[in-house]
């Protein structure tokens, strides 16, 4: 039987790499002639860099600005020619303390040096991960180490984050790097929220990156504001496209600006890492997350594959750190949880507990599975 363990990670307990290997450890103590094949899924956010490594693949590292600009070491792949990169390496909420947080503050400056470096070492090809962000600037601080310059009405820069966004009145691309007419960008997304709005970028994502009720009404009015500027300058440019208010804003700025293809996350990591062809060809896949909601069946990793999976006729069995109230979805043939409502916190957030609770899950349902696939069930 060839299985695939395609697992995200639990955050904070397991990595998608270790929640993988404790599924394999479960299948084979139940059938040890299996043939298993442990994959990273990532959706755009954490993990996906780890989720395109190829034997062939050369890591780069660079030092760039965190997002308050303080040095941060970064780092990316190279494969054959295309750079892969997550924006949480320079610009991530996990670079913050809680008392640092503050996206009317925060940059994407690093990321622009990111992609600048890469560029300035011969890539043209780009594939780029958004999720995690600290920054709600609508990707001004990328465009400015890019080469845009952003000016208030006295013809001054201002400064490359949302505050700065707030006296901008004009963009100026005469100093634009030239390469960037031959990069070709697709990235991995997996929200689809306009860029203001009710569920836009300061709305639903600001909260969590430090922004109070008073934050957020003025990001959304920042936001809205240079969404008008530059629907002027481009009248094609739209912000209320899925995915424009993606990292807050990042997904406008790449469309508009760089004429990036915005792509579901796990589809686009799948397609890259060639991870449909073991799609096709398992006859069962084992997938799950550390904690399966509502939002699970709206793009999120493991739904995305299910969806793939559903196309070639391969049953899905999702086990998850632990599940909502009323979450699943018919994409699953089973859908598990490692833990119940009497599970300690503290044993649920043991890297050591959750591996072990992940393996001898995956052994219960192993046993299940094959009852039930011997009676015709699935």
């Amino acid at each position: 039987m060839k299985i695939l363990a395609a697992m995200d990670s639990f955050k904070g307990t397991l990595s998608s790499r270790e929640a993988g290997n404790a599924v394999r450890e479960g299948i084979l103590s139940v059938c040890p002639g299996a043939e298993v094949t442990v994959r990273e899924l990532a959706d755009g956010g954490e993990g996906t860099v780890k989720a395109l490594y190829r034997d062939s693949s050369v890591w780069v590292r660079r030092t760039v600005q965190d997002p308050l600009g303080r040095p941060v070491e970064a780092s990316w792949l190279v494969n054959n020619g295309t750079a892969v990169m997550e924006c949480a390496s320079a610009i991530g909420l996990y670079l913050l303390s809680d008392e640092e947080r503050n996206p009317e503050r925060a940059s994407t400056y690093g990321l622009g040096e990111m992609i600048r470096y890469a560029v300035e070492d011969g890539i043209r090809s780009f594939v780029i991960g958004i999720g995690g962000s600290a920054t709600n600037d609508c990707g001004a601080g990328m465009l400015r180490a890019l080469g845009w310059r952003f000016l208030d009405e006295e013809g001054k820069e201002t400064e490359p984050c949302c505050t700065g966004l707030q006296r901008t009145i004009a963009v100026d691309a005469s100093q634009v790097l030239p390469a960037l007419k031959e990069c070709t960008f697709r990235i991995a997304c997996d929200v689809n929220n306009p860029l203001y709005g009710e569920r836009g970028a300061a709305a639903v994502f600001g909260p969590q990156k430090g922004a109070d009720p008073a934050m957020v009404e003025r990001m959304d009015r920042t936001l809205k504001r240079f969404a008008e500027l530059m629907c002027r300058y481009d009248p094609g440019c739209s912000p209320d496209d899925p995915g424009s208010g993606a990292a807050g804003g990042l997904g406008f700025a790449f469309r508009t600006f760089l004429h990036a293809e915005l792509v579901p996350g796990a589809q686009l990591i799948m397609q890259e890492s060639g991870m449909e062809d073991e799609i096709r060809e398992a006859d069962l896949i084992i997938t799950g997350e550390g904690r399966m909601d509502a939002q699970t069946g709206m793009g999120k990793a493991p739904a995305s594959l299910a969806l793939l999976a559903r196309k070639y006729g391969r049953p899905v069995i999702a086990i998850n750190g632990s599940m909502a109230p009323g979450a699943g979805s018919d994409l699953f043939a089973m859908c598990l949880s490692t833990v119940d409502e009497h599970t300690p916190q503290e044993e649920i957030m043991d890297p050591v507990c959750a591996y072990r609770r992940l393996a001898s899950t995956t052994a219960g349902m192993m046993l299940a599975f094959s009852e039930q696939n011997s009676r015709g069930s699935i």
